[in-house]
């Protein structure tokens, strides 16, 4: 039974279905005493990873450079050495950038208990991507959420004609929904303003152990199933064919806002395009599911909000007074992530990510 006859496949802890070579191309690197090294993985259960030894075969460790020199029907017909390695061991799967692409609200269902009616929306994230098993930093953040399907560039590719393939790759587009808050506007959510900020802190990219160039990129990645566990318990769970844009209209809209920049970190960042070029090694994050921890502002937080207006806080404009009690209320009641939780991920094909949040 072959990926593209089937419904999304599923995937436990530990254990996570690979799809067949003549579907996709599925990498893992690893960070040894040797340097690092790449798997061409073939297997993946019980916390162990088998497969090619692509390092020792073709003398290199990344896989966008192995697909660049040999291209997809060579690496597929590839043999070598069998090398098998504990999950725990696996590093970063490719080299990445740290201008990434996001999309927000790109589920009906997200943008609604969001309570965005006009989106979906772009803006960049600007932070390094981290390993699967590396720690979250909370911080003074309310910590939130969001898994999500990554596509990623294997080469320049022009905004004008889309590439027939690129990589995929699990990622947490992890957010401090208190940052957000503050530096949103709230006349204007879809223009993206503040999303960078609250979305770009070290650490709040963590991207999963797998990186896969499926034959027929679209219809691979429509079959996705998105889940996210948090402490256990199924929090998000959607199929990626739920998703407004795909990864064609993700290219069109990326084009439309070309010249398009963002207020971040005490200067001006665009979506990370170049006369319409979009660099190779550059992730796409495709948005979340519902489920997430924040849900909208509630109508306490604003009516004491337009108290604390009303009773002398003019030297500030209402929404901020009503986004200071929605953050209150909400480090009062410790619903978002805190020390010590643990957000996990499992999707099949695509690997894992298994994150603890760190004081």
């Amino acid at each position: 039974m072959t990926l593209l006859a089937t419904t999304a496949a599923r995937a436990e802890f530990g254990s996570v279905e690979i799809a067949p070579v003549a579907e996709a191309l599925t990498f893992a690197r690893t960070e040894g005493g040797g340097g690092p090294r790449l798997i061409l993985v073939s297997s993946y259960t019980n916390a162990m990873v088998s497969g090619i030894d692509v390092t020792e075969a073709l003398a290199t460790a990344d896989p966008i450079d192995a697909y660049r020199s040999h291209g997809y029907e060579a690496l597929a017909a590839l043999t070598g050495a069998i090398v098998s390695l504990p999950v725990a061991d696996l590093s970063l799967p490719v080299r990445l950038t740290a201008a990434n692409i996001a999309v927000g609200t790109n589920f009906p269902e997200h943008a609604a208990e969001a309570t965005v009616t006009d989106g979906p929306f772009l803006f960049p994230k600007e932070v390094m991507p981290t390993p699967f098993n590396a720690d979250i930093p909370a911080g003074g953040a309310l910590l939130d959420y969001e898994v999500e399907l990554c596509f990623v560039t294997l080469e320049a590719i022009d905004l004008d004609a889309p590439p027939a393939r690129a990589g995929l790759m699990l990622c947490n587009d992890v957010t401090d929904r208190a940052a957000l808050m503050r530096h949103i506007d709230p006349n204007d959510v879809t223009s993206g303003k503040g999303f960078t900020t609250g979305k770009s802190a070290p650490g709040f990219m963590p991207v999963g152990n797998l990186f896969v160039i499926p034959r027929d990129l679209r219809a691979f990645a429509a079959a996705v199933e998105l889940r996210l566990y948090r402490n256990g318990e199924l929090k998000q769970s959607a199929r990626q064919s739920e998703a407004i844009w795909d990864f064609d209209e993700l290219l069109r809209q990326t084009k439309a806002r070309e010249n398009t920049t963002w207020a971040y970190d005490g200067r001006m960042v665009g979506l990370p395009v170049a006369d319409g070029r979009i660099p190779a090694r550059t992730a796409l994050l495709a948005g979340t599911p519902d489920g997430t921890i924040f849900k909208g502002i509630d109508k306490s937080a604003m009516a004491l909000g337009a108290w604390d207006w009303i009773a002398g806080g003019w030297d500030r404009p209402v929404t901020a007074h009503v986004v200071e009690r929605q953050i209150a209320k909400e480090r009062a009641a410790k619903r978002y992530l805190q020390p010590g939780e643990r957000v996990r991920i499992a999707v099949g094909f695509l690997g894992e990510i298994d994150s603890t949040v760190a004081p």
